[in-house]
């Protein structure tokens, strides 16, 4: 479900107590290993992280009005997710995520870019941490540009 919330924190004020600290929790965990660069806000409704236009004046092909996603986290109604534009981008971290929680004999429920948490507690934030870090933000737009200009 989208939140019509115009900031950050202000989406947090309207989820019940315990998904808020939840979310606050994952917040800082995600603002404590993204690399410099990224800004947070809202996009799309949710917690988003991306790539400002004043580094990346296209911003999303899209939409070119937003900047570019790396990152979103939103509380739907039965579970958190955690959307890694990185990825889904590359497969290193793809690799990374699936690797630690087979490692840890954690279920992962992923869809292409998007992890799913039913329980709040299951929330891995080393790993997710970890995930965040891996990609810096002149290699998320290498990237970006990259599946752009490839053939089809």
């Amino acid at each position: 479900m989208q939140s019509k919330a115009t900031t950050v924190d202000a989406y947090l004020e309207e989820l019940p107590e315990d998904r808020r600290a939840a979310m606050k929790k994952l917040r800082a965990t995600i603002k404590k290993h993204l690399p410099k660069g990224f800004a947070e806000g809202m996009q799309y409704g949710m917690i988003g992280y991306f790539v400002p236009h004043k580094l990346f004046p296209p911003g999303y092909h899209c939409n070119p009005k937003e900047p570019l996603p790396y990152a979103s986290v939103a509380s739907q109604k039965n579970y958190i997710s955690i959307y890694l534009m990185s990825a889904y981008i590359d497969s290193a971290v793809e690799k990374y995520i699936k690797t630690e929680f087979a490692a840890r004999g954690l279920k992962l429920d992923m869809g292409k870019c998007c992890v799913r948490f039913k329980k709040i507690d299951d929330i891995p934030h080393d790993i997710i941490g970890e995930a965040i870090a891996m990609t810096s933000v002149a290699d998320h737009i290498q990237s970006y540009e990259d599946i752009l200009l490839s053939p089809a």
